[in-house]
């Protein structure tokens, strides 16, 4: 069975690819700060990859900020391409996010973007796995969005996905042969981005008022309708946002 090291291994993501990969028979590696790797500086890095056939970096960057998150992503990628060509490493699996390839202003899809093309020119074998939105950015949504007793959202349209089935991509990733391609992942349902936050504060009987305003930003940034959406040929998953809701309770 094959080693694989996931880079970002403790996160919300992480944890459960390795979790998969392990019950799978494979040697997953969780590799972040917690284990004493840190991408950023380097440091434990070679000897996590030492031996491996593939790595998969799920990591994120701690701050949103634009120089922030486009110093963590470029840094990061440079510091795992150096050595992941080093150890002789296979595969290399990153996490990204649907739009990146899209004309928008966010500077967390810049950012990946910017990855996106350190892989690609890397000379390592790769495959990108661009995710829609997650149903548990709710909650990270509702808080950026707040304005007093409401919530201003635009009603661009999604495709969301649970992180469960992320982490099911991504580790039929790992395993499979490199593409040398991006793929993209999305959920069964399509709707308005106003409408997913409103389900879901509404299961979870959050009271504030979710207000359709096309002119309200995403992150600080305005995006055309369907900059969220996946294209033809999206690798479509099971789990609807009404049977990820009674699933998941808000975290404490």
């Amino acid at each position: 069975m094959a080693k694989i090291v996931v880079i970002g291994g403790s996160g919300l993501i992480g944890a459960k690819v390795v979790s998969k990969l392990t019950e799978h028979g494979h040697e997953a590696l969780s590799a972040s700060p917690q284990s004493g790797v840190d991408t950023l500086t380097g440091e434990g890095l070679a000897d996590a990859l030492q031996g491996a056939d593939v790595v998969v970096d799920v990591s994120n960057s701690p701050s949103f900020a634009p120089d922030d998150v486009m110093s963590f992503f470029t840094t990061s990628t440079r510091n795992i391409v150096a050595g992941a060509r080093e150890a002789g490493v296979g595969h290399y699996v990153a996490l990204t996010v649907v739009g990146t390839d899209r004309p928008n202003t966010i500077a967390y899809f810049a950012a990946k973007a910017a990855q996106e093309e350190l892989i690609r020119a890397s000379g390592i074998p790769y495959t990108l796995v661009h995710a829609t939105q997650f149903f548990e950015f709710i909650g990270g949504i509702a808080a950026v969005s707040a304005n007093g007793d409401a919530l201003r959202l635009p009603g661009n349209l999604v495709q969301p996905i649970a992180a469960e089935d992320v982490a099911t991509a991504v580790a039929r990733t790992a395993v499979g042969a490199p593409l040398n391609a991006d793929v993209e992942i999305a959920g069964p349902e399509i709707m308005g981005l106003d409408e997913m936050v409103r389900r879901g504060l509404a299961f979870r009987k959050d009271l504030r008022e979710v207000v359709t305003d096309p002119e309200a930003e995403y992150f600080g940034a305005r995006m055309q309708e369907r900059t969220l959406m996946p294209v033809d040929g999206v690798q479509v998953f099971a789990t609807t946002l009404d049977e990820w809701l009674p699933a998941n309770p808000p975290r404490s």
